[in-house]
């Protein structure tokens, strides 16, 4: 695992992590674009496994 895909699963953690807290402060837009760039951000760090 090289130093950029492991970069990209951190930001994508704290990218859900962060849109999950602004879905439980009713906002809810900035939550589900956070939470589904997470989502699209994480797993593609393990393609180059």
């Amino acid at each position: 695992m090289s130093i950029l895909s492991i970069l990209l699963l951190l930001l994508g953690i704290v990218l859900i992590v962060a849109g999950v807290a602004a879905l439980l402060r009713r906002q809810l837009l900035w939550g589900v674009v956070l939470v589904v760039v997470g989502v699209i951000l994480a797993p593609s760090s393990f393609a180059g496994l």
